[in-house]
């Protein structure tokens, strides 16, 4: 099946150092991805190399890696396979649709602000969902990164 790459953008008032800590950190992760499914979370140390569980409550998710991170720049994510009940799969026909598909995060000083890029690969029968949820998590990602999380005050 031939993959299809969303590639959106948007700018940030924040750091890139601020953007990034949104990006990954649990509790912020938790937040902003909880537009693709609620309660989504991700269980890794986000390291060069590193597998990483994204999950769902059920437990079920994908099973990734961390292909490339230079921390406050880029993180890469390759896409290995997934679990479901608890179980990893690697070798389901739906799976070998998209199994090596990347996820890319990059974050870059523009004018004062920052610029965060993200590029996905996409079958063709998600692409339409995962570019509107891509659209709405990074809203997400931008509100939190403006706003004070100490006083709930945007920036």
């Amino acid at each position: 099946m031939e993959m299809q790459q969303i590639r959106l953008s948007t700018e940030i008032n924040a750091t890139k150092e601020k953007v990034w800590d949104v990006l990954l950190s649990d509790a912020t992760y938790r937040a902003w991805t909880s537009v693709f499914e609620e309660g989504s979370y991700a269980e890794t140390d986000w390291k060069e190399g590193s597998k990483a569980l994204f999950l769902t409550p059920e437990g079920s998710g994908m099973v990734s890696r961390i292909k490339l991170h230079k921390p406050n720049d880029v993180i890469t994510i390759e896409h290995l396979g997934m679990v479901k009940d608890g179980e990893e799969i690697y070798d389901s026909e739906e799976m070998k649709s998209w199994q090596g598909s990347t996820e890319t995060y990059r974050v870059r000083s523009l004018n004062g602000k920052t610029e965060l890029t993200i590029e996905q690969d996409s079958a063709e029968k998600h692409y339409e969902w995962l570019s509107k949820t891509w659209e709405q998590a990074l809203q997400k990602v931008k509100e939190l990164a403006e706003t004070d999380n100490k006083h709930g005050r945007s920036l």
